[in-house]
């Protein structure tokens, strides 16, 4: 009967792992800008309009919203505003900066007596847009129509992520790639030395450096650890950072941050790279691991480039 009940209760265990993991696989992050409202007639609309949206997608299950407050924030730091103006050819970087895959921003204007909000869905990755509209009477509730526009946004979202968000490549389609790339080059050995921190903490096992450390093996580098007597050609130093970002039910998400500098022996600058990322699990200290692996190998093969002679 124990054997059983162990079971049953490993089964349960094991299929929640498994629904979670492929939950998290399905959610995106997005953000979502001040729609523009220039007209007179509705000059303080955007801002209101955009929040009531931020809101309503919050309550979305697979939708995970970057906080409006961290995105001016983000934003104001580095000179770009909460502006409606944002289009396809600023969506990756601003991706970059906040971690979110689909952007969204529009227009509200007025016509004749309707009212009118427009909304565009931009994919950071792909520079994929859709639109989306809803009116009513001059009269109408701002906060319907806004609720009303977030509902086929998020459908827009769900159902069409394929085409927002950029085919996911494994490790060792990354690899093969890139060893494709440096194939006939010749390859320094490397040191890898990135201090990691969480919540201000630092981290004993760095899950940036092992990471990019394991790419640069996987791609034919050697890799030249503190226990070896010999220097490494080039030295990899960095920082990187996690930190907890929001929950949604069981699942948790995690923003990272990769600092770093390769050098050569005679103190010659190399490069210089930084990457962020943003990871969601069941767990916060796995979500932080992955957002850190994550951010690694998204850096991997443009620091590779610049190793190879």
């Amino acid at each position: 009967m124990k054997t059983l009940l162990k079971f049953i209760l490993l089964a349960t265990l094991t299929a929640f792992v498994e629904r979670a993991a492929a939950a998290t696989n399905d959610i995106l992050t997005v953000a979502v800008f001040d729609f523009e409202s220039k007209d007179e007639a509705v000059r303080d609309l955007g801002p209101k309009v955009a929040t009531l949206i931020n809101a309503n997608l919050s309550a979305e299950p697979q939708i995970n919203t970057v906080e409006r407050a961290d995105l001016e924030k983000i934003l104001g730091e580095h000179e770009l505003g909460l502006s409606g103006t944002v289009g396809s050819e600023s969506a990756a970087k601003v991706g970059q900066l906040t971690g979110a895959k689909v952007l969204i921003t529009g227009r509200v204007f007025k016509a004749s007596d309707e009212l009118f909000i427009v909304a565009k869905i931009i994919g950071t990755e792909t520079s994929r847009v859709y639109g989306e509209l809803v009116k009513g009477s001059d009269k109408s509730s701002i906060s319907d129509l806004s609720a009303d526009l977030a509902k086929k946004i998020a459908a827009d979202v769900t159902q069409k992520g394929d085409s927002l968000v950029a085919k996911v490549e494994t490790p060792e389609e990354l690899v093969a790639r890139i060893k494709k790339s440096i194939a006939g080059k010749t390859l320094p050995s490397v040191s890898v030395k990135i201090a990691e921190q969480h919540f201000g903490q630092r981290v004993i096992d760095p899950a940036a450096e092992t990471e990019l450390g394991k790419i640069l093996q996987d791609c034919g580098f050697k890799i030249v650890d503190a226990g070896s007597t010999n220097r490494a050609d080039v030295e990899v130093t960095g920082d990187a950072f996690s930190a907890y970002g929001a929950r949604k039910g069981n699942l948790i998400s995690c923003k990272s941050r990769i600092e770093i500098k390769a050098h050569k022996q005679n103190g010659d600058l190399i490069a210089v790279d930084r990457q962020t990322s943003v990871a969601v699990d069941i767990a916060e200290q796995t979500a932080a691991k992955t957002a850190l692996q994550n951010a690694a190998t998204g850096m991997a093969e443009r620091l590779i480039s610049k190793l190879a002679q």
